[in-house]
């Protein structure tokens, strides 16, 4: 089975997040799962933002200990493994509504990405520019 999850990044910890990425999907493209942000809280506080599918057994991937990915050569590595832990620590994932904050990686399973940004208290950054919410499949 697979289920949406919709993750709502604070700008501050996009490079962490997104070598959490890398270790989770499959490969040195992940590191632009998130890119620039176009959302935002009711304080204006920036969050990038993706949305994707994957297997049920992600959720408890991303609970577990990280392990390198095997792609990732640990002579020469890509992945900054220590940034993917502290993105992991912070993540807070949720089937119900939870507000993003500056502090956390707030995840939300099980519902429509847009929903699940609005339920987090978020709203696009610029009303002059449509930013996509990138939802790729994991």
């Amino acid at each position: 089975m697979t289920i949406r999850i919709t993750v709502a990044c604070p700008d501050t910890l996009r490079d962490d997040v997104n070598q959490f990425a890398m270790v989770m999907a499959h490969g040195p493209a992940d590191a632009n799962t998130y890119g620039d942000p176009g959302w935002q809280d009711a304080d204006g506080n920036l969050y990038t933002a993706a949305s994707f599918v994957a297997p049920d057994e992600w959720i408890t991937a991303a609970q577990s200990p990280l392990q390198r990915p095997d792609w990732d050569d640990p002579e020469n590595p890509v992945v900054d493994m220590d940034a993917a832990q502290r993105a992991q620590a912070a993540i807070v994932y949720s089937t119900d509504a939870i507000s993003a904050t500056p502090t956390a990686i707030t995840a939300i399973g099980g519902v429509d990405g847009i929903e699940a940004l609005k339920a987090m208290g978020l709203e696009r950054a610029s009303s002059d520019e449509e930013m996509p919410l990138d939802e790729t499949p994991v």
